[in-house]
């Protein structure tokens, strides 16, 4: 009797780990798959990753769904970009089948079924929505652009003017600095200035490091310009100057950078343009500017609607500078006009 026991024990007990087994390799195969299609999906095969999250399994009761759901939501925003939405509503169904409260299938197919409504009310609709998140955005967006340009064009004066110095360490310390700041991605300098610093004992705000990042390296691009633009005028022009008693320095404010506003203008009038763009990168430093503010909003609602808002906020941002700018160029240049 005791070895009857014994023996439906050890069956049990194989019974057991075999099951267990079993369900480690269907999460090991969701897994593998799921990263498969992932790799399809940047490969621009999306009818294959499609193919392969369908061969996901629906999980048994009790164990973990994070695979199949992620599965099946990104099923359904291929199906979008596909221009096919019953199978997007397919999709997020199976996922709400299993979790009727899951706040991301309920979005998706609210926001499938919206699509399929009017246009023109649903992006009405849509722009009430999500416009005032966007405008808060925006707000930190223009922040970050504002500090960058009082910040940046003076930095940049400072580097090319050490840039042109005689005192070669001076100089040479310029040169590394604009050599560091053009050489290396922005992302990477702001990656390093938030997360890297905190390293060696020095933790800076998201905005603080944010506009260190962007003043650092926009100081460099500028410190260029305006070098080459110092340089750009004659010669002689600094020779006049000395010769009616102008110290280097008075002569540099009172006669060579002034020459050089105009010749300015468009190569720093781009760069600022190209800084609103920009500012999308703080982002991955836990900073919700527009950009942020626009992907947020779409992984929430899954609406491309608050993308498309987005976009004609930065044209209309960009718009705007380079109208400013064009009137600041045509004015440091009006003496050549008459």
């Amino acid at each position: 009797m005791n070895r009857f026991y014994i023996h439906i024990s050890r069956v049990a007990v194989t019974l057991l780990f075999l099951w267990t087994l079993a369900g480690t390799g269907r999460a090991l195969d969701s897994d593998a798959l799921s990263r498969q299609a992932g790799e399809l999906m940047a490969q621009g095969d999306l009818p294959g990753a499609v193919e392969l999250l369908r061969q996901i399994p629906v999980p048994p009761k009790g164990t973990d769904a994070g695979v199949f759901v992620a599965s099946r939501m990104q099923m359904a925003r291929i199906y979008v970009s596909l221009n096919e939405p019953d199978k997007a509503l397919a999709a997020s169904r199976e996922v709400l089948a299993l979790f009727p409260d899951n706040s991301e299938a309920r979005n998706a197919v609210a926001a499938i079924q919206k699509q399929q409504q009017s246009r023109w009310l649903s992006l009405l609709d849509d722009s009430r929505k999500f416009l005032p998140a966007l405008l808060k955005g925006t707000t930190m967006t223009l922040l970050l652009v504002l500090c960058t340009m009082l910040v940046s064009p003076l930095g940049g004066l400072l580097i090319a003017l050490g840039r042109i110095s005689t005192f070669r360490p001076l100089s040479a310390a310029c040169w590394f600095v604009i050599w560091f700041f053009r050489g290396t991605p922005l992302l990477l300098q702001l990656f390093f200035i938030y997360y890297g610093l905190p390293a060696f004992g020095v933790t800076l705000p998201p905005l603080t490091a944010a506009v260190i990042g962007l003043g650092l390296n926009y100081s460099a691009y500028l410190g260029e310009i305006i070098r080459g633009a110092i340089q750009s005028i004659d010669q002689g022009q600094m020779e006049a100057a000395k010769a009616i008693g102008m110290t280097y320095g008075q002569a540099m404010r009172r006669v060579i950078i002034p020459q050089t506003y105009k010749r300015l203008m468009p190569p720093i009038g781009n760069e600022f343009i190209a800084l609103i763009k920009d500012t999308a990168l703080v982002s991955t430093i836990a900073m919700v500017e527009l950009m942020r503010s626009a992907d947020q909003l779409f992984n929430t609602y899954f609406n491309i609607t608050a993308l498309v808002l987005a976009a004609a906020i930065y044209l209309l941002l960009t718009s705007i500078f380079t109208f400013i700018f064009e009137k600041i160029e045509y004015r440091a240049g009006i003496y050549e006009h008459r």
